[in-house]
């Protein structure tokens, strides 16, 4: 399973990477706005910084929801850098430039997926990544990991070949959960990728091997 961080600030993107298992990044305007970046230009500059950074898939979001306005602000995203997938919302409008993408070869997300006849559907258009948000399945009372594993039994029996990117990651047991259920990527926080480190027993252990090395010095 593939580890991508959830992310724009590039300090969380730097020790994410520099733990040596990241594999790309995600995005979208929000976090581009949490981190006090404004307008096409420097955003589209973020990006590429973004993309010098990291040897993988870098997801930037459209803002367009119209066809032809998603597909010119597609193209002008995917000529940041060859790593760029063009993140496109899970709408009639989308589906449609997820098409138009496929077939002149520009790699997309499709975003905002939260049932398995959506991504059945973004499959159909060549998605290359299909992102169910499970944290906000859960939000609303249903357990968002039994779509992870019902797209992992469908995108199988299909032979589909879009990959499942859990999304919407709240913690480190939902990375766990996800590697179980079959999803191929998850992206999250780096608050849950480091959480992956932590055991109690680790830390005892460790300390009591330093006390005994301590004591045999």
């Amino acid at each position: 399973m593939k580890f991508f961080i959830d992310t724009a600030n590039l300090d969380q993107i730097k020790e994410a990477n520099d733990l040596g298992i990241l594999d790309g990044v995600t995005t979208n305007p929000s976090l581009m706005a949490k981190e006090g970046i404004k307008g096409q230009e420097a955003v589209f500059n973020h990006y590429k910084t973004i993309c010098e950074m990291v040897n993988g898939d870098i997801s930037a979001e459209v803002i367009a929801t119209e066809f032809n306005a998603i597909v010119e602000e597609g193209k002008k995203l995917a000529a940041i850098h060859k790593n760029i997938v063009v993140k496109v919302p899970m709408i009639k409008d989308g589906v449609k430039a997820i098409k138009w993408f496929t077939d002149n070869g520009i790699r997309t997300n499709c975003t905002l997926v939260f049932s398995a006849g959506q991504a059945i559907l973004a499959a159909k258009a060549g998605a290359a990544y299909i992102s169910p948000f499970i944290g906000r399945i859960d939000d609303s009372g249903w357990d968002g990991m039994l779509l992870i594993e019902q797209l992992s039994h469908i995108f199988q029996v299909q032979g589909y070949t879009s990959e499942i990117l859990a999304a919407s990651i709240r913690s480190p047991n939902h990375i766990i959960r996800c590697a179980e259920a079959g999803a191929d990527v998850v992206t999250s926080p780096l608050e849950s990728i480091l959480g992956l480190l932590k055991h109690p027993l680790t830390d005892i252990g460790l300390a009591k091997f330093l006390e005994d090395a301590k004591k045999s010095a």
